[in-house]
């Protein structure tokens, strides 16, 4: 099954990555858990899910760490995702706290590096800062997170905004709200969506409807969960697991071909929005 190749999206300045990549939300948290955690890693790049989303957040900086471990020998195969805590999104924190993201990753460049939510300090100077990160060659391109379609519609309206290259947002088949409005204002913009909880931290999977569907295609729930996502054109799904054979089962997924009957059969389950909502946030 591994040698369907995984889709690609495209970010606006033409580079290719995986549409299937590596979540590490909550790794780097307990040092008994990092050797599990670096395999994963390490068995994702090398069954191609080369693209790696962390944050100074995660672990208080360790996920970036156990990252830097995983890749260490193989900078140049992996596609990496940071993010930069609000209260450190001024011009000068933007900058040191990238500074200190790169140092724990042990590489001198972030491919895509995120404000992680809205917080007080202008757009314009984050944007500013991100900018600088760029032309120094420390970052590749830079991107939001958690941004709705209003913040992203202010975005552009600042200098150099239009620059944006992704918008990470909690979305899943049971948070469809950004198909209402963000999503095709982000696909006809060609800005990616990173899709961070993809399988609703295994919520979703215990759902009959997704279980029974997923059944018939000898498949797990969260490999059809995922399959929904990838389904979607400039969609990247970011999946976290600690497991390497759970890893193994997501990059399978890329091999389900779903008929349009199974498609609605998801849709009565998981309906899509008939009205704006606001964005969703874990």
């Amino acid at each position: 099954m591994q040698d369907d190749p995984i889709p690609s999206v495209k970010f606006p300045n033409g580079t290719e990555v995986p549409a299937l990549g590596l979540g590490t939300w909550a790794m780097g948290e307990d040092a008994g858990h990092a050797k599990m955690e670096i395999e994963s890693l390490m068995a994702g790049i090398n069954l191609g899910m080369t693209l790696i989303d962390t944050a100074e957040m995660y672990g208080d900086g360790g996920a970036e760490e156990i990252v830097g471990q995983a890749i260490r020998g193989r900078r140049d195969e992996v596609f990496l995702v940071s993010k930069v805590y609000p209260w450190n999104a001024s011009l000068k924190g933007t900058v040191e706290a990238c500074e200190h993201s790169l140092e724990r990753l042990g590489t001198d460049r972030i491919d895509l590096y995120l404000l992680h939510w809205r917080g007080n300090h202008p757009l314009a100077e984050t944007v500013a800062a991100f900018e600088m990160l760029k032309a120094s060659g420390k970052i590749g391109a830079w991107g939001v997170s958690n941004f709705d379609t209003d913040d992203m519609e202010e975005l552009l309206r600042v200098p150099d905004g239009a620059n944006v290259a992704a918008n990470q947002v909690l979305y899943n088949l049971s948070r469809r709200g950004i198909e209402y409005d963000l999503l095709p204002w982000c696909q006809s913009r060609g800005i990616p969506i990173m899709a961070y909880s993809p399988i609703e931290q295994g919520h979703i999977l215990h759902h009959p409807e997704l279980i029974h569907i997923a059944k018939a295609y000898q498949a797990t729930p969260a490999q059809l969960a995922l399959a929904f996502l990838l389904e979607r054109d400039g969609v990247i799904a970011i999946p976290k697991t600690s497991n390497a054979e759970r890893v193994a089962e997501n990059r399978d997924c890329v091999s389900l071909e779903i008929t349009d009957e199974d498609w609605q059969a998801l849709d009565a389950a998981f309906p899509p929005p008939a009205m704006k909502k606001s964005l969703e946030m874990l």
